[in-house]
């Protein structure tokens, strides 16, 4: 049994390019400084004294620089290349974290904050054009799983880290955020050789850009399914650590666990069990299921009683949900793409997450504000059921066209 396991562990890992694993070396130590988002709405009410509303702006704010940067951040990549995007995108990110830390006052935090996610999250469009051209066709999802895994690994580093940091000043969440972007975009310099890539170099100027994603019809209505799952997805972070904090009444620390907890399930099992799924369903099958977990998790948060090991749970079923779920989202826009137009699909499927951003917050915030946690629990669960029950229906669309590329 236990060699077995081994077995599958080694061969889950298997396979994938030197420089894919590079690729999320540089991921890692990123996202190891993940510590101001996770923690800036507790960080806007407790310790600026905004309102849940003001703190909830500040966050939706966050998401229109991103649907911002993914745009531009996408544009850029198809223009001129993954390299230039993603190495630029750091060394600003990082400075406007830095800077950001140091804006007390309502509008100036505001627009800092929008500046900063515009600068941070034009490096997503690039890194996932990246993760295709380093990998292969039959590993591109491990591939993508394996960047999550280094995501999540960072997250829960960042997560567990950042509690503690959060429990003695804030101020040093920005501080190490912005130190560690800037050390990801040295170290991507070091490891990974300048690419030229991009329309600007292509060697055939008159190949065949491909469709628009806009012009996509089953990627539009991916997207829009993608967005009414990622607006309960992103209470998560947003959110619910204030739930926590203020009606269940859990410390900072424990907040941060909780956190890190989410990143430690998809460290451990996340690539085994993409590895044993893929091919085995069409992709939409997995999606929905996952968006369902989700769901369920925080449908479970008004009938659980207020203690850490529900907490704990309630995250567990919700991050299970997370990993059937997000990598195959991600296979499942990258199999409709070609090396011209991959960018732009990159950057539309980031404007999604980025618009979830502005909803999750500010609409979460409001019905926190108006009807309470409780109403809020409900409605996320509801808004789950009815994502799933739209990819169902994605999913058979696409099975009677016979057009699904990831099935």
């Amino acid at each position: 049994m236990l060699s077995t396991t081994r077995q599958l562990y080694k061969d889950a890992y298997s396979g994938l390019s030197q420089k894919t694993w590079y690729l999320s070396l540089v991921m890692l130590i990123n996202r190891s400084g993940t510590m101001v988002v996770p923690f800036m709405t507790i960080y806007c009410t407790q310790s600026l004294g905004f309102s849940i509303t003001q703190a909830g702006l500040i966050m939706g704010l966050f998401g229109l620089g991103a649907i911002a940067g993914a745009f531009i951040g996408g544009r850029i990549t198809d223009k001129f290349g993954f390299y230039q995007v993603q190495v630029t995108s750091l060394l600003l990110g990082g400075i406007m974290f830095t800077a950001v830390g140091y804006l007390h006052t309502f509008t100036s935090l505001a627009i800092g904050t929008f500046i900063l996610s515009l600068c941070n999250e034009s490096f997503r469009p690039a890194n996932a054009t990246a993760i295709a051209f380093y990998s292969k066709p039959e590993n591109r999802t491990r591939s993508y799983s394996l960047n999550r895994l280094a995501i999540n690994l960072g997250w829960a580093v960042g997560g567990a880290l950042g509690g503690f940091l959060a429990s003695v000043n804030y101020h040093l969440l920005f501080w190490v955020d912005g130190c560690t972007n800037i050390l990801a975009a040295f170290l991507l310099l070091k490891l990974l050789p300048y690419v030229k890539s991009g329309t600007k170099y292509a060697t055939e100027k008159h190949a065949p850009a491909g469709r628009s994603a806009y012009q996509d019809k089953i990627y539009v209505a991916f997207i829009f399914l993608t967005i009414l799952f990622a607006a309960c997805f992103f209470q998560l972070f947003t959110i619910l650590p204030v739930f926590y904090k203020t009606q269940w009444h859990l410390n900072e620390q424990f907040i941060g666990l909780l956190m890190a907890l989410n990143g430690l399930i998809i460290v451990f099992i996340e690539m085994v069990l993409v590895y044993s799924l893929e091919g085995t369903k069409p992709l939409t099958s997995f999606i929905r299921i996952g968006v369902l977990l989700v769901g369920a998790g925080y449908a479970l948060h008004n009938i659980f009683p207020s203690a850490g090991w529900a907490a704990a749970l309630c995250i567990t079923i919700m991050t299970i949900g997370e990993i059937l779920s997000m990598p195959f989202m991600n296979s499942f826009w990258i199999r409709r793409t070609t090396e011209t137009n991959r960018g732009q699909y990159a950057g539309m499927y980031t404007i999604a997450w980025s618009i979830a951003q502005i909803a999750a917050p500010t609409l979460g915030s409001q019905v926190v504000q108006h009807a309470g946690y409780n109403i809020l629990c409900w409605v996320l669960a509801g808004t789950c059921l009815l994502s799933s029950a739209g990819f169902t229906l994605l999913g058979i669309r696409i099975n009677n066209s016979k057009t699904e590329f990831a099935s």
